[in-house]
């Protein structure tokens, strides 16, 4: 499955107050890997940029003026999301966005992006695995361990990277009593789905065990003595071998 990990940057919110993208940042995931494509642009929005966004994604009017608009791009960047599973923080924001610039083109046949693509919101996803906990995307990097040290300001394709990782670790662990190790895929949420057990087969050739010598046996002896004398008490390994020891003493001859 070819997916789309997606993130936008806007003038502001909400879309009904006339706002517009000024950020998309996309990066393409094959068979759960990033292929190393992606699409990022910046976008003129023909209106102000609210005070409020700069203060979170650090984008200025400046900055903006001589960048091309959306109508320039739609195209390029319609192809390349067509088709896709698109993985989106927040969908509803940046769908309603997306499908809001299609619309004042004038193709509507492009102003419903669920015609075109599957969406999976990892907002709902992470809010159904973690409910009642704080789910943003900063949050969500510090519960799976994925690095956002780059992340002072919000951008595009950064997040869009971000996302990617913190979706790939949040969807790629066992989730359930799963040997098979089936990935995940859109109808399942992006969650793994329980498949059978595979066996062994009776007659496979038994794994190679390599034993101490008397040599290695005498080195493991000491260095457990030295670990005793150390920390003031016997060491787990020697306690476990007694408890062997007096079990195999017990035993009836």
């Amino acid at each position: 499955m070819r997916s789309v990990v997606l993130d936008t940057e806007t003038t502001g919110m909400p879309v009904t107050d006339g706002h517009r993208i000024i950020e998309i940042g996309c990066v393409e995931v094959i068979g759960r890997r990033l292929t190393g494509r992606h699409y990022h642009v910046y976008l003129q929005p023909d209106r102000e940029v609210d005070e409020g966004a700069i203060a979170v994604h650090g984008i200025t009017n400046e900055f903006l003026t001589d960048k091309p608009r959306f109508r320039d791009v739609a195209n390029e960047f319609f192809e390349f999301i067509k088709g896709a599973q698109l993985i989106i923080h927040n969908a509803a924001f940046d769908v309603g966005f997306i499908n809001n610039e299609f619309a004042l083109l004038g193709q509507q046949d492009r102003a419903e992006l669920s015609d075109h693509c599957s969406i999976l919101d990892t907002l709902l996803m992470a809010r159904e695995r973690h409910p009642g906990q704080r789910n943003s995307l900063d949050a969500l990097c510090k519960r799976y361990g994925v690095d956002n040290s780059g992340r002072d300001l919000h951008g595009a394709l950064l997040d869009a990277e971000i996302l990617a990782d913190v979706y790939l670790t949040m969807t790629g662990g066992q989730t359930n009593l799963s040997l098979a190790g089936d990935g995940a895929d859109s109808e399942s949420g992006g969650r793994q789905q329980a498949t059978p057990i595979r066996r062994l087969p009776a007659d496979r050739a038994s794994t190679l065990v390599i034993r101490a010598n008397a040599e290695e046996v005498a080195a493991h002896e000491v260095r457990m003595r030295a670990i005793e004398k150390s920390a003031g008490t016997t060491p787990l390994w020697l306690q476990l071998e007694q408890s062997a020891s007096n079990e195999a003493e017990a035993l009836p001859a």
